[in-house]
């Protein structure tokens, strides 16, 4: 039962922090909500920081989750620039870092994830740079500008999400780009070999190089300011600027200090928590990129360990106000099917569902693949486990049901433009 006298409290000023507290005072919940954030910039979304923002088409206030006033007029009692260093249990109390203690009657982890570091000579040098906050985000743009202005290079490591489209980003400005990517295409455990071409001749045809199978091994520098980056083939690249674009991880330390269950590594990793997001303390919960949280559709894939964290947009917007609701005592069942969006050059897509490699046998595409205005489908045994559809819109309701019903498909009628796909529902 909830009562006015309980404490909510949440760690983690992202979107899903702030949705959840939005939900709270929604749902009707009308004692204390106190959300503790690390950055002094208030709740934020990240997607702009790698797309929008960065390019200078979207200004730097609308990023934000709520009016900066809307946390006092909803009684949400902020906490920004603090850290939380300790949790203890027994307690039911977090500590921040300059030791106030904050007592919860239940307690949300959206603690997010923080940048992968390159673990290589030159990192402390002037002009490397990661990308996950507001502040990396808006030093970022001043970079590219400058890159652009002067004939500049910048150098990423990594052909994920992220390095591509500040890649785009970069062109966008002028600069001069080479992306450095172990794989053999970019997004290649992703999308693998079958579409991750595709991205390969988009940005060439925009200028950026690639230099696969290779990774960085040194940056060097004169006088603490980027000269150029190493690969372990041997090469060299002239650099400015380097982005480290190598992934993320999530940031658990928190809860594992204090005897909460994490997944293994080398699962992902993350906060184990059920489906209704609560964690082996039930009067804790976790939500968006730190959550490993099950993942089961008929005939789908299974990630290691049948958990899954998703690191992206949709699942902090979800994520958050259903375990919201899960502190408040309703019944929920957090089931969504992954999905995230890019936006690169002309060329915006939506992916759902989860296909990593070796999990589907078949590859089907449906529309005009040289246009760049087509859904790719990847199927196991007939069933589909993901769906991408690129600058074709309207269609993730469907994909996404196609996804959960675990139907066998026809592959044909897949392929075929004039087959609806909300026809070939069970």
């Amino acid at each position: 039962m909830v009562d006015a006298h309980q404490t909510f409290v949440i760690v983690g000023g992202g979107l899903a922090g702030a949705k959840a507290a939005e939900t709270l005072r929604a749902e009707g919940f009308t004692g204390r909500v106190i959300l503790i954030c690390d950055e002094r910039d208030h709740p934020y979304e990240r997607p702009p920081l790698s797309k929008g923002f960065l390019t200078g088409s979207q200004e730097r206030h609308t990023v934000f989750v709520h009016e900066p006033a809307w946390y006092a007029q909803a009684d949400i009692e902020l906490h920004l620039g603090q850290t939380a260093v300790q949790l203890d249990r027994a307690a039911k109390a977090v500590v921040l870092g300059d030791r106030t203690r904050i007592h919860y009657d239940r307690l949300l982890l959206a603690t997010g994830a923080e940048p992968r570091r390159l673990d290589i000579p030159g990192t402390d040098l002037v002009g490397v740079h990661h990308l996950r906050r507001l502040a990396h985000a808006e030093r970022l743009r001043s970079v590219l500008a400058a890159l652009g202005r002067d004939n500049g290079q910048l150098v990423i490591a990594g052909a994920g999400w992220i390095g591509l489209e500040v890649a785009a980003a970069a062109r966008g400005y002028g600069a001069e780009v080479t992306v450095v990517e172990p794989e053999p295409t970019p997004l290649h455990l992703v999308l693998g070999p079958e579409l991750g071409s595709l991205f390969t001749d988009l940005h060439g045809e925009h200028g950026v190089r690639f230099h696969f199978g290779a990774r960085l091994t040194e940056i060097t520098g004169q006088d603490g300011v980027v000269l150029a980056a190493r690969t372990d083939d041997g090469e060299e690249h002239l650099a400015h600027d380097v982005l480290a674009a190598i992934g993320a991880a999530p940031r658990t330390a928190l809860a594992e200090a204090s005897g909460l269950e994490v997944a293994d590594r080398s699962a992902g990793g993350g906060i184990v928590v059920d489906a209704a997001l609560r964690t082996s303390d039930p009067d804790i919960f976790a939500a968006g990129d730190v959550a490993a949280a099950p993942l089961a559709f008929p005939g789908g894939a299974q990630p290691p360990g049948g958990r899954l964290r998703v690191e992206h947009w949709a699942n902090a917007l979800n994520g958050g106000p259903a375990a919201a609701r899960a502190m408040l005592g309703q019944d929920v069942a957090y089931d969504r099917v992954p999905y995230f969006f890019s936006d690169q050059y002309d060329v915006g897509l939506e992916y759902s569902g989860y296909a990593p490699p070796g999990s589907y046998d078949q590859v089907v595409c449906r529309g005009d693949v040289g246009k760049r205005e087509f859904i790719a489908f990847w199927l196991s045994e007939g069933r589909l486990l993901a769906g991408m559809n690129v600058n074709v819109w309207d269609v993730v309701e469907p994909i996404q049901r196609l996804i959960r019903s675990g139907a066998r498909l026809d592959p044909d009628d897949l392929a075929n433009p004039s087959v609806p796909l909300a026809s070939l529902l069970p």
